[in-house]
């Protein structure tokens, strides 16, 4: 199995786990609670970097947003220029990412009983040089054949 396998496993894993914990707790979709958490925590302050941090296209996220803003759950406001909209949440996003944080924390203790803490912090170290390998700087992929090898 390649890395990339490897981690898609993981990450449907990972989502199984999470839905069963928020199963009957919450209505919301897995994807607008990581969307709420995003804008919450401040790693999005647009619809643009909302879909680049989910991976969905403008169309999609902006239903999305929609649908947040229809629930009271997230507000927009002017941003720095007229295109740019800023992304803020509301004071009742609160017990839904509660409830996300728990299903997480869940998970980090399923993976804890069968790693060591030395097990677990060499992957968390191992699995940020990855992403920070795979984010930063053109890849061999998006190199011209000859450049890239």
């Amino acid at each position: 199995m390649t890395l990339a396998e490897q981690v898609g496993s993981l990450r449907r894993a990972i989502h199984r786990v999470i839905n069963r914990r928020l199963s009957g707790r919450t209505r919301r979709p897995f994807q607008h609670l990581i969307a709420m958490k995003c804008i919450a925590h401040g790693e999005v302050r647009s619809q643009v970097d909302l879909a680049d941090r989910l991976g969905i296209d403008a169309p999609a996220v902006s239903r999305l947003v929609d649908r947040l803003v229809e629930d009271g759950l997230v507000t927009r406001q002017a941003g720095e220029n007229r295109r740019c909209v800023k992304l803020q949440t509301t004071e009742s996003v609160g017990p839904e990412l509660e409830l996300l944080g728990e299903a997480a924390r869940a998970v980090d203790e399923e993976v804890s009983r069968h790693l060591t803490e030395a097990e677990l912090h060499e992957l968390r170290r191992l699995l940020d040089k990855a992403l920070g390998a795979l984010t930063q700087g053109p890849s061999a992929q998006e190199r011209p054949l000859d450049e890239a090898g």
